[in-house]
């Protein structure tokens, strides 16, 4: 099953190119939006779109603007922020869900910042349920202590040394993640510990106000191993939904007889009979099979 190309249009008329599945029947189990991490391709998720779409859920994956499908011609002056992503891309994202929906919740999986840029939508009340897996906004102090300063220097001294010199981020010839507008790169680059601070201090207040009116009820996936994602990442972001449901449960690669798990694999088919299915107890019935890696929010 193969999903239907689609466009959505933002309130600033950006053009992002996504794709809608749908379940079998003439209602659904409900209707999930996928948010992707930083760089990475809607595409990424497309397997795991499939498999929901095959258990009863309509399914919508999408780029964010100047990622894969709704990256303009030139990306270099495109004047593009990361902060853009959740109040201007994943908001239009949400109204086109909205119009759609055959019933059942209104549901996010958000993996990395996708997990994050739900608060920033002004319609983000409109959200029922929200699954996130390593929800995170990059800031370096959050890095595994282990591998911490390889990233800071990766992405904190390299990437906006980089931008600087070529007007976006060159990540695809690195072979890092896609391509980046320089104000993502920025934006990550040169956050601190309090996300809203990236925002001009007369907006500040009011995004932190979108963030703490989110009702969904949350749980936030951790892997013990995820040297971006770090429990303690994790719960700084879920500090801000302060009006919401929160659960954090912190899986380990042994819970799923793998050696690793880190920050991406989680969304390899190779755990469709596992991981996978476990989440559909979430997205169904808002229960779901980890009371025993239950951690403090």
């Amino acid at each position: 099953m193969d999903g239907e190309p689609v466009e959505i249009v933002t309130r600033d008329d950006v053009r992002l190119g996504g794709h809608l599945w749908r379940g079998p029947g003439e209602t659904a189990a409900g209707a999930i939006i996928i948010n992707p991490a930083t760089g990475v391709l809607a595409r990424y998720y497309h397997r795991y779109a499939r498999f929901l779409a095959g258990h009863g859920f309509d399914v919508l994956t999408y780029d964010y603007r100047g990622i894969g499908r709704s990256r303009p011609e030139r990306l270099a002056g495109c004047g593009y922020r990361w902060r853009d992503w959740g109040e201007r891309d994943f908001e239009a994202a949400l109204g086109f869900m909205r119009k759609r929906a055959r019933g059942g919740d209104l549901m996010v999986v958000g993996h990395s910042i996708g997990g994050f840029l739900p608060g920033l939508a002004e319609s983000a009340a409109a959200v029922d349920r929200m699954l996130t897996i390593g929800a995170q906004y990059a800031w370096w102090g959050d890095y595994a202590l282990r591998r911490r300063l390889n990233l800071f220097l990766k992405w904190h001294v390299a990437m906006p040394a980089l931008t600087a010199a070529c007007g976006y981020f060159p990540g695809r010839r690195l072979g890092w993640l896609e391509d980046l507008p320089a104000g993502v790169a920025n934006e990550w680059s040169f956050r601190g510990p309090r996300f809203e601070r990236s925002h001009p201090t007369a907006e500040r207040h009011r995004v932190l106000e979108r963030m703490a009116a989110v009702k969904a009820s949350i749980l936030a996936v951790a892997v013990s191993d995820d040297e971006l994602g770090t429990l303690t990442a994790v719960r700084r972001t879920l500090a801000y939904y302060e009006g919401a449901e929160r659960t954090v449960i912190l899986v380990h690669p042994s819970d799923y007889g793998c050696a690793t798990l880190g920050h991406f694999s989680l969304f390899h088919d190779s755990h469709a009979a596992g991981f996978w299915s476990d989440t559909l107890l979430w997205l169904r019935e808002r229960r779901h099979p980890w009371s025993s890696c239950i951690v403090p929010a």
